[in-house]
């Protein structure tokens, strides 16, 4: 049976429960081994702690209803979740890079690997099955903040088994070096996580547009809509964290009856929220036939002049 949690909280609890119980086994592996690369991997779960600390306060934020002073709501909170965490993965990386080149210079053995091996890829499983369940919360959901945690810990699993076939080699071949150098690789893997992260962060705080294949669906619902003395343009997008703001202009025939206008655009906003879920849709009515209901049919930008 499919784990399936009422909340996308409950999924951020769920990833801080597994972040507490990873910290202790990489620390624990280690303590035991010496290994750097474990020490990279452990403080790594460090920071997947943090972030599930500050993903179950964005989420708590982001679920607040509109209010007067934010009539939109709240959503955009989960960009904070993701903004840090992208910031905390290249700190944890510059502090695995720090580590790794005093050991560089200085190789050391490594110790009782069996034990530790064994116990980093229990961590290791542990994170898999969760970041699992994170990315389909985040779908059903629509939730960056899970998904972006989830993320995070998919590179900490690629990140704990380049690490172990490092130390498997290193105990193979008997070459030290392996050890730190693997460890830096580590740092730099989940240095271009975290610029991935801050991108798709940006590009939210931008208030980017529907995903391309959500606006293409949209835009062809509309097309089929249409004629019959109906169209439909000005259509604008934007996504702050689960929720989906649409408005678009509704043209009618000017004879009908406000009631009806206001039902067809009643029907329509229906439509369009069942197609894209968590959506608001605002609908702007007018007359097909007047000339001032085209003008501002496209956008248009240039440094002198407003969009149209």
């Amino acid at each position: 049976m499919t784990m399936r949690l009422a909340s996308a909280r409950s999924y951020a609890l769920l990833s801080v429960a597994a972040a507490l119980l990873t910290i202790a086994l990489k620390t624990l592996a280690w303590a035991i081994t010496g290994s750097v690369g474990l020490l990279s991997d452990a403080l790594e779960s460090c920071v997947n702690l943090v972030a599930a600390l500050t993903a179950f306060w964005a989420l708590g934020q982001a679920s607040k209803p509109a209010d007067r002073n934010h009539s939109f709501g709240h959503s955009k909170a989960e960009y904070f979740s993701s903004g840090l965490e992208s910031a905390l993965i290249v700190v944890a990386a510059i502090g695995i890079i720090w580590a790794a080149a005093g050991r560089l210079l200085h190789p050391e053995p490594i110790s009782s690997v069996d034990l530790g091996l064994t116990l980093s890829l229990i961590a290791t499983a542990l994170n898999g099955a969760v970041a699992w369940l994170l990315l389909r919360a985040a779908r059903r959901f629509r939730s960056i903040t899970l998904r972006a945690d989830a993320q995070h810990l998919l590179s900490d699993v690629w990140t704990s088994v380049g690490i172990v076939v490092g130390i498997v080699l290193v105990k193979l071949t008997g070459w030290l070096v392996l050890d730190p150098l693997i460890a830096i690789a580590v740092a730099i893997n989940i240095t271009l996580t975290g610029v991935h992260l801050f991108r798709e962060t940006a590009s939210g705080l931008m208030d980017h547009s529907l995903p391309e294949a959500e606006l293409q669906s949209l835009e062809s619902h509309l097309a089929q809509r249409s004629g019959n003395g109906i169209d439909f343009h000005a259509l604008r997008t934007r996504v702050a964290g689960s929720r989906r703001f649409i408005s678009l202009h509704v043209l009618v025939p000017g004879g009908w009856s406000v009631k009806e206008g206001h039902d067809y655009c009643e029907t329509i906003e229906r439509e369009i929220a069942g197609l894209v879920p968590e959506s608001h849709v605002f609908t702007h009515l007018e007359p097909i036939e007047d000339p001032l209901s085209w003008q501002d049919r496209n956008f248009r930008w240039d440094n002198e002049t407003e969009p149209l």
